[in-house]
């Protein structure tokens, strides 16, 4: 299994020289398993050039088919799917998989943000097919199989309905948590999230804030870089990828908070704790 990062930012995509080491898309992850469709996680802006190199020469024949996994609608979440180009070729197949919402099908909400005047071309005109299939976001897990893929879902706390999901094959497991509202005491992992990360070989984790950023913002839905230590070292993960950047953190502060969290208490239970980069694929 190779996971390859084209957006690793949260909140909103930045710019400037400042962000270039680590990258400045918003989420959008690409698991790739021999003999599968392309699985992606979430729809962020780092999915236009993901599309590029999906549609381009030599990667594929005949239309794309692939498969995606949506934690939650937020904007930078999402603002990726119109721009990814493969789907604007006839007979290109996206089946996303995301979380079910209040009092309307997730299709339906996705519809309503690709739609003017928010964007001038309606989901339903792309040239290829989206399919979207919602899946329960209760405190129970759900469990997905796309081939020799299986996936597991599971309710993560953050603002609106919100999945987590760890993905496994070939006896590997990835697990994928971008945005998570950590606990006022810091230390709390609640049974789900323990559930879906436990003895994961690799872990995507939210790592948004400092100490001092999540006492200014303590119910704004994400964790700090002590947090996702914590997580890891709890539940048995292997390796800790340091996810969703502020996108006011420089590659110079996330430098910063990295070495910190690797001389925490708790990075002593994991075997590598280290950032995830725009560009750079990881095999688990």
């Amino acid at each position: 299994m190779l996971v390859s990062f084209y957006g690793v930012r949260g909140s909103c995509p930045c710019a400037g020289a400042e962000y270039r080491r680590v990258g400045g898309n918003t989420s959008c992850v690409l698991v790739s398993v021999e003999g599968e469709p392309p699985l992606v996680l979430d729809l962020g802006t780092g999915l236009r050039a993901l599309g590029e190199e999906l549609g381009g020469p030599g990667y594929r024949a005949g239309p794309l088919v692939a498969n995606a996994l949506l934690t939650h609608l937020h904007f930078d979440h999402i603002l990726g799917l119109p721009f990814f180009s493969p789907l604007h070729e006839p007979g290109a197949h996206l089946t996303v998989y995301g979380p079910s919402q209040e009092g309307e099908l997730l299709r339906t909400a996705l519809e309503r943000a690709v739609q003017p005047p928010f964007f001038p071309v309606k989901m339903v005109e792309f040239g290829g097919e989206i399919d979207v299939r919602d899946i329960s976001a209760s405190d129970r897990s759900e469990r997905v199989e796309l081939g020799r893929v299986g996936v597991r879902a599971a309710r993560i706390p953050h603002p609106g309905n919100t999945l987590g999901f760890r993905v496994e094959a070939d006896g590997r497991s990835l697990v994928y948590i971008p945005d998570h509202q950590a606990p006022e005491d810091g230390e709390t992992v609640p049974d789900a999230v323990r559930s879906l990360c436990e003895g994961a070989d690799l872990l995507l984790h939210d790592a948004q804030y400092t100490d001092e950023e999540f006492d200014a913002k303590p119910d704004w839905g994400h964790s700090t870089v002590g947090y996702a230590v914590r997580v890891a070292a709890e539940s048995g993960v292997r390796r800790l990828l340091l996810f969703h950047h502020d996108p006011s953190h420089t590659d110079r502060e996330i430098g910063v908070l990295a070495r910190g969290a690797r001389g925490l208490a708790d990075a002593r239970h994991l075997e590598e704790v280290t950032v995830a980069k725009e560009g750079a694929t990881v095999s688990v």
